[in-house]
């Protein structure tokens, strides 16, 4: 606020200021020289400063009460004239005494026929965007709300203005006041908004939830609430669940769906809150945990049924000319697929490998419409929407098909795909680790170092590869020399991934 006042007398207090005799008076506070300027003909009364300002705009903006009431009684036609800049675009000298919590400018201002409606300020200055100083919204009512002074708030609604009226990207008041840094005074304010309109404390309640202002959230939820009984120390509450229960919700999206979407971490501290904290516990003891071990238990038996297949995999004796060199220790190589399904155990094999290929389009069929649903910046880089656990299960789906194409097309080489794959299977199994408040934080803690010491550090690692190509000279690392820097790479990774631990750990 005050970054606001000291920007536009800097500004509209300039030489033009001094250039322009109505400025002039008005910013000395000198009501007889107004009048006998507002007298005289050659006076132009919406003349503006450098930032598209009436001379209305510098008395206000100056806390210059006489000079305000001389203009507005010689000149009534600047009392709802708009900014014009870029920066300030639609501001009027009421939105100034709001924003300076002058109360008898703005009693004045409304008692002389200043709109609480209609003006808008819809300038660079007020914008939501990144990097901007302050978000105040643009109607009058807003601005009021967001300085948190009630005597003003209660005079603009009392002047007429609605507490449901929308700014450009559609929040009202409300919204608004759960964006402020300053949550104590913003929930003052929305205790005073939420005496006037009842019916409407329901639209900024998800907005807490995804934007993680906690005191807001917290406020908003005990205002529903209805005490049940007290017992001393003991109190037993209600509360209203219908937009935090993604069962009963009216919307698309419940107050759960929407903090565990949020890109803010401020959103997951919402779920320590009474009563969101003891409706998940409810949630997953009735329903989560039992889907979730049931779950598990499918995808052990299906990765089970996929290593058998791997392990039995379908292979004969080499042929002697098979090996062409003295390196090549081959014994048993991979039979054709005429071979591969004549006894009974190849059948029960050929049952595992249709259960393996089937399970991996399912995968597919059901990541890849999530995927595009979500975007796949929110759905892979989110936490707790599974984040990498997703690229490893897309990845082994589509590779186990790609296995399939290989062993009907006869194409040698399937245990190269075969061996990612089980590693990619087996590695998922970390994700319903997560469930188990045991193991649940260390799967998150080995997630954040992967990517963040480890990605580091297999970039560093494959430097050489791209410049072995080119050189046609084998890679650094079966150099003697090349032990060497393998080795010492190796102990730096191990360092960070120590320190990455300790640090993890330490503030859990």
């Amino acid at each position: 606020m005050q970054c606001l006042n000291s920007n536009l007398q800097t500004h509209s207090l300039s030489h033009r200021t001094n250039d322009i005799p109505l400025f002039f008076a008005t910013k000395e506070n000198s009501a007889g020289c107004i009048k006998k300027l507002l007298d005289c003909a050659s006076t132009n009364i919406f003349e503006r400063g450098a930032l598209g300002e009436t001379a209305l705009h510098v008395a206000v903006l100056n806390d210059n009460m006489d000079a305000a009431i001389a203009l507005m009684d010689g000149a009534p036609e600047l009392i709802n004239e708009p900014m014009t800049s870029d920066l300030f675009l639609g501001m009027t000298p009421l939105h100034i005494a709001v924003v300076n919590q002058n109360i008898n400018l703005v009693r004045s201002l409304i008692g002389k026929g200043a709109d609480v409606v209609t003006p808008r300020v819809t300038g660079l200055y007020f914008r939501k965007r990144r990097g901007g100083l302050l978000y105040y919204g643009e109607h009058i009512l807003a601005f009021a709300a967001c300085v948190g002074n009630q005597d003003i708030i209660s005079m603009v609604i009392n002047a007429g203005a609605s507490t449901r009226a929308q700014d450009s990207i559609g929040n009202t008041v409300l919204h608004i006041l759960v964006l402020q840094p300053n949550k104590t005074l913003a929930c003052l304010a929305l205790d005073l908004l939420l005496a006037h309109d009842v019916d409407h404390g329901g639209m900024p309640f998800k907005l807490a939830a995804k934007e993680g202002n906690l005191v807001a959230f917290q406020h908003l939820v005990n205002q529903r609430r209805v005490v049940q009984w007290n017992l001393g120390p003991l109190t037993s509450n209600l509360y209203d669940l219908t937009e935090i229960d993604s069962l009963v919700a009216d919307d698309d999206l419940s107050v759960l769906e929407l903090i565990v979407g949020s890109q803010r971490r401020e959103a997951r501290r919402i779920l320590e809150v009474t009563p969101v904290r003891q409706l998940v516990s409810l949630k997953w003891n009735l329903y989560g945990k039992h889907y979730f071990r049931l779950l598990l238990l499918l995808y052990l038996l299906y990765i089970g049924t996929f290593t058998l297949c791997c392990v039995y995999r379908p292979l004969k004796d080499a042929p002697e000319n098979y090996t062409v060199s003295d390196m090549d220790k081959t014994i048993r190589v991979q039979k054709t697929l005429k071979e591969s399904y004549m006894t009974y155990g190849d059948n029960l094999r050929l049952a595992g490998i249709m259960i393996s290929v089937l399970g991996a389009l399912v995968i597919l069929l059901l990541e890849i419409p999530d995927m595009l649903r979500v975007g796949a910046k929110q759905y892979f880089g989110q936490t707790a929407l599974g984040g990498p656990f997703h690229v490893i299960l897309i990845a082994y789906a589509f590779l186990v098909v790609l296995l399939c194409v290989f062993r009907v097309s006869g194409v040698q080489g399937e245990a190269v795909v075969m061996a990612v794959c089980l590693v990619l299977g087996w590695s998922n199994v970390m994700f319903f680790a997560r469930g188990f408040q045991m193991l649940g934080p260390y799967v998150i803690m080995i997630q954040k170092i992967c990517k963040g010491n480890l990605t580091k550090f297999m970039w560093l690692s494959f430097i050489s590869t791209p410049t072995s190509l080119l050189s046609n000279k084998p890679p650094c690392w079966f150099s003697p020399l090349g032990h060497i820097l393998l080795s010492f790479l190796v102990t730096i990774f191990t360092v960070c991934l120590c320190i990455s631990v300790n640090y993890l750990v330490n503030n859990k």
